[in-house]
């Protein structure tokens, strides 16, 4: 890794004076569903940072967002089972050969951990003394402050820094201002971790690709891509779209409605069709893979359509996949195969059920040897690896292929123009001209 490709003012974990140092690690160890580790990519991508700071001589506590533990309507916080750190700490363990001690805090059945209380003192203490091999604290959105503003927000950033001599930001995938994440750079010093500058150096390639670039998005929801698929609009040579993101497209061009399509979004998606009459950037995936439920594959309720055949005012089921033929079609083969740069952020169907597409559009793409791509997401590589588990080893150890621990972090940095618009990042080159002056 070549540190002279990242912004000068970006202060790095290889600066900073670490021997007998407690160091706050912000990671981004969201690898748990239902209380079981889908994909430790993530927890693996750290491994790096932690090692170099236990070499130098620091001392490690670590804190990581698991899940969506606060509901959005009531701003309830559930801490349960199911949102825990537990299965990243036992996986540690077992990958390191050390000890993690995992505070208990009181919690507040409406508001969770309101504060973290002297107890932590004594999981400090055998740290220091090398009892344990760090300290893993629970997961940051347990934490009243974490997601809050004003008081309890303050209160949580510094009583993390009360922890601590230094902090340092692994968490890519965590592009939120959260104040494990941005507020706490205000009260330590702070540094850029190993796997997060990587992340900034590939999405250099993203933002200042090899042409042709092209780009796969996909995605559940039209609304909340509108901002970062207009900018990768912009960028790109080529865009291919999937998911409910092509349905609304679909919907948009031809006047034709799709369950599960809002007629919101496809008015806001009137804006990409009219941009692409005149650029004509995106290809379409001419097959696509319609079904009368969306309860699973059902024998005889689904069929693959033809969109040349689409007619203003048809209406259809739900559409729930790209068919696997789509990726033969000569227009979408060729663009694919003569990419420079791909940049893959979308899983094409509706899966477990329908996963064709996704798996055609891997090997498609991994038939272009010349090009770089770029994976982003943990949804877009849990498929990948379920659908291709031997071409996704292969990939691992293949130089033509980055992945990505934040899919939703690389389309925010694409929004911005910059990686160092991420306030995060921010945060921390803001920390070191602060303690420049001091």
């Amino acid at each position: 890794m070549n540190s002279t490709e990242l912004d000068p003012r970006l202060p790095l974990i290889q600066n900073a004076d670490l021997r007998d140092k407690i160091v706050l690690v912000r990671v981004d160890h969201n690898v748990v569903k239902k209380g079981e580790i889908r994909d430790p990519y993530r927890i693996d991508a750290t491994i790096g940072t932690l090692y170099n700071i236990v070499e130098r001589g620091g001392r490690l506590i670590l804190m990581s967002h698991v899940g969506r533990p606060r509901d959005k309507k009531t701003g309830r916080i559930k801490v349960e089972t199911n949102t825990s750190i537990q299965p990243v700490v036992d996986y540690l363990e077992r990958k390191l050969h050390t000890k993690f001690s995992v505070p208990r805090f009181p919690v507040d059945p409406d508001v969770g951990i309101r504060q973290i209380d002297t107890s932590i003192n004594w999981h400090i203490r055998d740290l220091r003394a090398r009892r344990i091999g760090g300290i893993y604290l629970p997961n940051s959105r347990w934490f009243e402050g974490e997601e809050a503003d004003g008081e309890p927000r303050e209160r949580l950033a510094l009583q993390l820094a009360g922890l601590a001599d230094v902090f340092v930001n692994d968490a890519f995938g965590s592009w939120q201002p959260n104040a494990s994440t941005y507020d706490v750079t205000r009260y330590l010093p702070s540094y850029a971790g190993f796997l997060m500058q990587k992340e900034l150096i590939f999405l250099k390639q993203v933002l200042e690709p090899e042409r042709p670039f092209v780009a796969v998005v996909a995605g559940s929801k039209y609304d909340t891509k509108i901002g970062p698929l207009n900018e990768i609009y912009k960028k790109v040579d080529s865009l291919l779209l999937g998911g409910v993101i092509y349905n609304t497209f679909l919907c948009a061009k031809y006047d034709v409605r799709v369950a599960g399509v809002s007629e919101d979004d496809i008015k806001a998606a009137k804006e990409l069709v009219r941009q692409d009459r005149q650029n004509q950037k995106i290809v379409e995936l001419p097959f696509v893979v319609e079904s009368d439920t969306i309860e699973g594959r059902v024998e005889g309720k689904f069929r693959t359509l033809d969109i040349r055949n689409f007619k203003p005012g048809d209406e259809y089921r739900y559409l729930l996949d790209v068919a696997p033929e789509s990726f033969d079609a000569p227009g979408v083969a060729n663009v694919i195969r003569s990419a420079k740069t791909i940049l893959v952020n979308a899983v094409m169907g509706f899966t477990p059920h329908f996963f064709e597409g996704s798996k055609e559009l891997d090997q498609t793409i991994d038939r272009n040897w010349q090009a770089q791509k770029l994976y982003g997401g943990g949804d877009t590589l849990q498929e990948f690896k379920n659908l291709s588990p031997g071409l996704y080893l292969a990939a691992m150890d293949d130089a033509k292929y980055y992945f990505f621990t934040g899919g939703g972090t690389v389309l925010k940095a694409i929004e911005e123009g910059s990686p160092y618009g991420l306030e995060p990042v921010r945060a921390l080159m803001e920390n070191a001209v602060n303690l420049a002056r001091a």
